[in-house]
């Protein structure tokens, strides 16, 4: 079913006109009829949406080239067919990218996550006012009233008042989606409902609930529910099938001589809201049921809650600047031109952006992906194309725009990055006052012993990993990480204090994205 068709279907409905005859209108006379809501300030005129396709080649190439990403695939939808699907550059090594090259798709997971639930809601096997507690009793926040009233759609819309990117850090470290979904009852948390902070593994935990009211894990649901019906062959919520995939998009990550391939993502922890692959031959599919209004596949009642404000995501700071929102998975926004934009962007640090906007009075939809670190090149390829599509033109320079706004992610973090070793330094404190097992009730153990060369190193997670301690000034060490949330040159302090002969506390900088952690000796 068109997009068309469902609006005129939603208008003729919400306006209990009875007359058949109606049926017959041509979509300009319809559009006259439409309420002020649904009407756009600027009108696209025939022919507008093909002169967009067709500067797309043009478009794509300047951005890769003035961003340096190595592999792109762009594909568009309108009317409910594919009118353009290509890859440009390469996936790895000199393999070209295709329109059938598999990228990790980053948060666009939630996105389609969204509309597994959604699936789900079509099915009355869930709601998305369902409450947690009563889908997963063992899932609780740190609040005993906001855990008896949390719903689905509270953790979908990022308004259970959970911290910003609240158990990243644990993952960082190699705890699974288990152990992080139970630790969350140890975050402090915002006001309920009326705060927005984006959180991975609090959608996580609401897409587990759903998995596990319908029987089946969430990689499982997503097929059957989703992937398989929309004959998505090439899309998975499983990192072993992206592994095994032999069209594959290897991971490139940004350095200063340009983007390599160092790092390879593994995101099954928060899979529901960062582990899908797919590729932009898939990804038409379900854009083409997202703007058909859930098509014959979800009811339009169960998704138009996930594309609906839910949460203010970006509040405006002076009078003439657009807000921003999110609703159940999806961004959703309003264009200069008055008409809405439902999207979202994707991004892993160690190699992957992935972009896609759909304007739903146009019916057409584009998706990008790429095999780079976020730099904005996918959002500016995006924003350009239904900038053309609405206006005619591309009216600015958007990657000059997106570009700066990633810098950030790059940023070393920690009090000592790119600081020389201080000179006059105190010396550090004998290894055995240091050595031995520190407990943290949100981090769990962690152990520092002796290395291989003598000095110490610092274990942590369940398959411990070693950071080698390195003495800064006195009681006072370093050592050096990165990771997915602690971009290259990261550096954190670790302060042993306490007793006369042991240290008693040890208090490490970087762990916790918000704020330093203090182990105690066990």
């Amino acid at each position: 079913m068109s997009h068309f068709k469902a609006s005129r279907r939603r208008f003729l409905a919400s306006a209990s006109l009875a007359s058949a005859s109606l049926v017959l209108l041509s979509a300009p006379a319809l559009a006259e009829m439409l309420p002020p809501s649904r009407t756009a300030g600027v009108p696209v005129p025939s022919g507008q949406i093909d002169k967009a396709v067709a500067a797309l080649d043009g478009i794509v190439e300047d951005i890769k080239a003035r961003s340096g990403v190595p592999g792109l695939a762009v594909a568009v939808v309108q009317g409910g067919e594919t009118v353009y699907a290509k890859g440009f550059g390469t996936r790895g090594g000199d393999l070209p990218v295709t329109p059938d090259t598999v990228f990790q798709l980053a948060s666009l997971s939630k996105s389609i996550g969204a509309t597994v639930v959604a699936r789900q809601v079509s099915r009355d096997v869930v709601s998305w006012d369902s409450r947690m507690q009563d889908l997963l009793p063992w899932f609780s926040l740190s609040d005993a009233a906001v855990s008896e009233r949390l719903t689905i759609g509270d953790l979908y819309s990022h308004r259970s008042g959970l911290p910003d990117h609240a158990g990243d850090d644990l993952e960082d470290l190699g705890f699974g989606r288990q152990t992080i979904l139970e630790r969350l009852r140890l975050q402090p948390l915002s006001p309920f409902r009326t705060s927005y902070a984006y959180t991975n593994f609090g959608l996580t935990a609401a897409a587990e609930a759903v998995a596990d009211a319908s029987g089946m894990a969430w990689s499982d649901l997503a097929q059957e529910a989703v992937f398989q019906p929309l004959g998505m062959t090439n899309t998975s919520a499983r990192f072993e099938d992206f592994m095994a995939r032999e069209n594959r998009a290897t991971p490139h990550a940004r350095t200063a001589e340009g983007f390599a391939p160092l790092y390879q993502r593994e995101p099954d922890a928060q899979s529901p809201a960062g582990g899908i692959s797919s590729t932009a031959n898939d990804m038409t599919k379900w854009m083409k049921m997202v703007l058909a209004d859930g098509a014959d596949l979800i009811r339009p009642e169960a998704l138009q809650p996930a594309i609906s404000p839910q949460s203010f995501s970006r509040r405006p700071h002076s009078p003439d600047e657009r807000a921003g929102f999110y609703g159940y998975g999806f961004g959703v926004s309003t264009d200069p031109s008055g008409r809405v934009i439902l999207s979202h962007s994707g991004a892993f640090i160690m190699g992957a952006a992935t972009y896609f906007a759909l304007i739903p009075s146009l019916d057409v939809g584009i998706v990008v992906l790429s095999n780079a670190a976020p730099v904005g090149a996918v959002e500016s390829i995006g924003a350009s194309f239904t900038d053309m599509v609405q206006t005619g033109a591309v009216t600015r320079d958007w990657f000059s725009g997106y570009e700066p706004m990633f810098a950030g992610f790059y940023t070393p973090l920690g009090e000592t990055a790119g600081k020389p070793f201080p000179k006059a330094a105190a010396a550090p404190p004998p290894a055995g006052y240091c050595i031995g097992r520190y407990s943290h009730p949100y981090f769990g153990t962690v152990e520092v012993a002796e290395d291989e060369t003598g000095g110490l190193a610092l274990l942590v997670g369940p398959r411990p990993e070693a950071f080698q301690l390195m003495p800064w000034d006195g009681a006072m060490m370093v050592f050096d990480i990165d990771t997915e949330n602690a971009p290259a040159g990261s550096r954190s302090a670790a302060t042993f204090s306490g007793g006369p002969d042991k240290a008693e506390t040890l208090e490490i900088e970087l762990f916790a994205l918000n704020g330093p952690a203090r182990f105690t000796r066990r």
